[in-house]
């Protein structure tokens, strides 16, 4: 459901019910969403209660343009996006495409804003470049939530339980409280959501993965000393302490039957693979812990000076996260990340802080009679991340990656057995083999900015905005330990040529493994004082401390008809730009390669209208667009590092319907739908400068449709709202279902051979939501049954190599899997 969507009030006599108006505030001001010459999707609370959205994650059941996924954590590996187009998660350097404002306050990752949607006013997805107003990384678009205010007249409260299967457990509840009437309000706010994973492991019991541990408190405070003047403070507390993502085995490698000659168990560790394990949402690896705390506080100032309001926000977040896991994703002791089973006792958690102050400044109000309406500001950023990334080998690590790469053909355990020949004849054990790499980047972003509304008539409206934005960014990677004499004495025998032509890729490249191998393996015969990464051809890790500096001016032009009756059309062109950066990998720099990668541009057309009859009770809302992206941001897993690039050009061109009809017996009816043809052009890779297994992937992209960017997707729904009896009782009944036609889940859709990924779409699919509920006559308690995904459609969200296990042609694959059937019973009281 969308902006049409909204709950209306029912009128109780025979007139024909009329819309509510939809205030959003998509352009920096408050405006009838009917009026602005945007493509915005406004929802409301009670919408997102009826489709059970908790967080962000769930909007797709709302918004058939908007699409989030997660791989391997959500605090790092959560994508968001719009029309197709969005930046690939699991590497803190990337930036998201869409992004989000909390309150005003941009938030500088998607995973920063996963936590619930508590206590909302209003949520709001705008479609389209969004830089001109709404600062920094929209590019693709941007989700505008605001929260509800502290009510300054009158004490109100609000309380909701629910209770639903995989044991989940949630509450919400809140009040507001008028300390002074009309001047002085506070509210408080608060979650707790609980619920077991859905995915099991089959080799470790009692190992689950997806669950919710999570709590959130806010507190607001209002004063208003004057009509003139509005000052409110906000601040939040938000902890996490979850188990996520494991995934599931869907295909296993053509060289299982070689883990038994390698000395492993004949299953190579995994007991579930395959579309039956996808089904019963199986997995093969041990816990993955996913923590997060996050606080942050927030102003914002605003004052009538005569002619022309001053808005004021400025904020402070401090986020952490941290990670433990076994992500070789099989039961076998292969490696782990951070502090899990494999790593000393003194091996740090993955993750870090990130901390971010952000202060906006600007000036809205008219001029001549009402025939400009205008606004200027400034906006700065500072974000300092300071991330830890440890990674240690296992015991199982060689025999395993033998195994997964040699099969047969070089011996038993020859990624063992070829240590021996550089290191004097004796082979070298890597288990235990370890780097504790650490990662800062320093980013200050600096901007101005107008945007502009002329009225030429009461009909006739031209917008035009502009803003400059100064990116500076200080990045480096320092490792702080490491250990690693399998990689040391393999790069002996490399260099040395005692180990075979034929071997010395595989051999280097398997055993040297990047996340966990010393930046300070040295050239035989120097005495150490040689770095063996400065070799040509040797694709070691290699520590940076660089500076990124960009400078962009992106701009917007509509031209606007508004009869004022119901009907608007539209037309324009926006600019974009998303910042470039830093890849925080320790392979980023190997080979010479510089670590940096560029902003990215997008030239986006569109035009539209929007369309309500039968006295506003049926609405219709029809955006075209074309968006020709530059420079596009890519990150790739190939199963030993990852790849982030720059691809010369992508595209996203499609349609975007919404209908709403409201009718006098209660019921409502809605439908979305999305033509998005997001996709990499047959010249993606022209003027590219790269290395050449970078163009090798990036030319294998062009032709090819971007990363889960189905080309159909839609919303439909119906809903009755309205009493039942004569003393007042309230039914609400919804059902909702939602469709994606088919869609790419990997970065690359062909392998290193040419070849197609397998498994890399997953097929269309519907799901289906519904909830009855019942309300009492004075509108003070409900009760409620839901649920979503009712026909436990099981989706891939995410599909990648599994780590070191197969070749090109013979590769495991693993998938990070969406959200199965989930049903409750909720509880809502208010006051």
């Amino acid at each position: 459901m969308t902006s049409m969507a909204q709950a209306q009030d029912v009128q109780k006599d025979d007139q024909a019910p009329e819309r509510d108006v939809i205030i959003v505030t998509a352009t920096l001001r408050a405006a009838d969403v009917q009026d602005i010459p945007l493509a915005v999707t406004a929802v409301s609370p009670a919408e997102l209660d009826r489709q059970n959205v908790q967080d962000i994650k769930a909007l797709t059941s709302i918004s058939p343009s908007f699409s989030i996924q997660s791989s391997q954590t959500e605090s790092q590996g959560t994508s968001i996006r719009i029309r197709g187009v969005g930046t690939t998660g699991n590497n803190t350097g990337l930036e998201s495409s869409v992004g989000v404002f909390i309150d005003g306050v941009y938030q500088s990752r998607p995973g920063i804003a996963l936590g619930d949607l508590l206590d909302l006013e209003r949520l709001e997805i705008l479609r389209g470049p969004q830089g001109t107003l709404f600062g920094r990384n929209t590019s693709a678009g941007a989700l505008n939530i605001t929260t509800q205010r502290p009510d300054l007249t009158e004490v109100k409260a609000f309380g909701n339980v629910t209770y639903g299967n995989y044991d989940f457990f949630n509450v919400q509840a809140g009040v507001s409280v008028p300390i002074v009437t009309d001047s002085l309000g506070l509210r408080i706010s608060g979650a707790y959501r609980k619920r077991d994973g859905y995915l099991r492991s089959v080799t470790v019991p009692g190992a689950r993965s997806g669950n919710r541990d999570r709590y959130i408190l806010r507190a607001q405070l209002l004063w208003e000393p004057s009509p003139d003047v509005s000052i409110r403070l906000i601040g939040d507390y938000a902890k996490a302490d979850e188990n996520c993502c494991d995934a599931v085995i869907v295909r296993e490698t053509e060289l299982l039957p070689f883990f038994a000659f390698q000395g492993l168990p004949a299953n190579g560790g995994v007991a579930a693979s395959g579309p039956q394990a996808l089904r019963r949402l199986q997995t093969n690896s041990q816990l993955f812990n996913n923590d997060t705390e996050q606080y942050g506080f927030s102003g914002e100032l605003k004052w009538d000076i005569g002619p022309v309001q001053m808005t004021y926000i400025g904020s402070y977040r401090h986020f952490e996260a941290s990670s433990d896991q076994e992500s070789d994703f099989v039961g076998l002791n292969i490696f782990s990340s951070g502090a899990g089973s494999t790593a000393a006792p003194t091996t740090p958690s993955n993750g870090g802080p990130i901390k971010t102050m952000t202060h906006e400044l600007r000036f809205q109000g008219s001029a001549f009679n009402d025939a400009l309406d205008f606004l200027v500001g400034a906006y700065y950023s500072d974000e300092k991340i300071d991330e830890i990334q440890s990674l240690t080998l296992g015991t199982d690590f060689q025999r395993a990656v033998s195994a997964g790469n040699f099969g047969n053909v070089a011996g038993v355990n020859p990624l063992f057995a070829l240590t021996a020949l550089g290191n004097g004849g004796v082979p070298v054990n890597a288990a235990g083999n370890f780097a504790v790499n650490r990662f800062r980047q320093d980013a200050e972003s600096f901007s101005i900015f107008t945007h502009n509304v002329i009225n030429f008539t009461d009909n006739i409206s031209l917008t035009l905005g502009a803003r400059y934005v100064e990116e500076t960014k200080d990045g480096s990677f320092n490792q702080l330990a490491a250990n690693s004499p399998a990689c040391q004495a393999i790069v002996n025998g490399v260099i040395t040529g005692a180990i075979p032509a034929a071997l010395r890729a595989g051999a280097l490249g398997l055993t040297c493994f990047p996340f966990a191998t010393s930046a300070r393996i040295t050239v035989p015969g120097t005495g150490g004082t040689v770095l063996a990464n400065t070799i040509p051809g040797l694709p070691l890790p290699r520590e940076y401390d660089l500076v990124f500096k960009d400078d962009e001016l992106t701009y917007t032009a509509q031209l606007a008809y508004n009869s004022n009756n119901g009907f608007l059309a539209y037309a324009g062109f926006s600019r974009g730009f998303k910042s470039g950066g830093f890849n925080l990998d320790p392979a980023a720099a190997a080979l010479g390669a510089d670590p940096r990668f560029n902003s990215e541009k997008v030239d986006a057309y569109e035009a539209g209208i929007k369309t309500e009859f039968a006295n506003g009770r049926i609405r219709a809302n029809l955006a075209v667009f074309h968006m020709d992206m530059s420079d596009f941001q890519v990150l790739d897993f190939t199963g030993v590092q990852f790849q982030t690039f720059n691809v010369a050009a992508a595209k996203s061109t499609g349609a975007e319907l919404e209908l709403f009809g409201q009718f006098e017996s209660g019921i409502s009816v809605n439908l979305a739908m999305t033509y998005a043809d997001a996709r990499y052009p047959g010249n993606c890779a022209d003027g590219v400068v790269a290395s050449a297994p970078t163009l090798v992937t990036i030319r294998a992209l062009c032709g090819q449709d971007l990363t889960n960017a189905p080309k159909f997707t839609g919303v439909a729904g119906i809903t009755y709202d309205n009493e039942i009896t004569d003393s007042g009782w309230k039914m609400l009944a919804n059902f909702n279902i939602n469709y994606s036609s088919s869609r790419r889940t990997a970065t690359s859709a062909l392998d290193t051979n040419g070849l197609p990924n397998p498994l890399d779409i997953q097929p269309a699919f519907f799901k289906m939501n519904a909830r009855l509920g019942f309300t009492t006559p004075d509108d003070r308690f409900s009760f409620e049954f839901w649920g979503t995904n009712l026909n436990n459609e099981i989706t891939r969200g995410i599909t990648a190599n599994t780590p070191l296990r197969g070749g090109a042609g013979t590769r495991s694959r693993i998938a990070f899997v969406e959200e199965p059937r989930m049903y409750g019973i909720t509880l809502r009281a208010k006051y």
